[in-house]
């Protein structure tokens, strides 16, 4: 068990990270195809299959006891927490609704389902394998 102190450090650190990664996905994305929903979805479809991964190698109980929760703590909770962009994909899906794209909201909302759960279970048994 990781205290207190320590526990935020690597939160911020790799909160740092992660805010720094997003940013870098999402531009390079948007730039690409022209539209930031797909930096967004980009991000949250990469950002499910680590968490997922991450799940996999850290939360069996034999790692926890071995480092797991620091790893955690600094990849899930700092790096994934400021890395993905749920709130951002709400934002997305009102503006498309708000300006009259209703079927490319809702083309939206499939795509990011689809790809963030189908992302999380490929990352999380890639975890196991490994």
């Amino acid at each position: 068990m990781i205290t207190l102190l320590p526990s935020l450090l690597l939160v911020a650190f790799g909160g740092a990270a992660g805010g720094v990664l997003r940013y870098w996905v999402a531009r390079l994305t948007t730039d690409w195809l022209g539209h930031a929903s797909w930096g967004f979805l980009v991000v949250n479809a990469t950002g499910t299959v680590a968490i997922g991964l991450i799940a996999g190698l850290t939360l069996a109980p034999d790692t926890l006891a071995t480092g797991g929760q620091a790893h955690w703590t600094l990849l899930a909770t700092g790096a994934l927490g400021s890395y993905t962009t749920v709130s951002s994909f709400s934002l997305q899906v009102l503006e498309l609704s708000g300006s009259g794209k209703y079927a490319h909201a809702l083309g939206y909302i499939a795509a990011s389902f689809a790809a963030c759960i189908s992302g999380a279970a490929l990352g999380l048994w890639l975890g196991w394998a490994l």
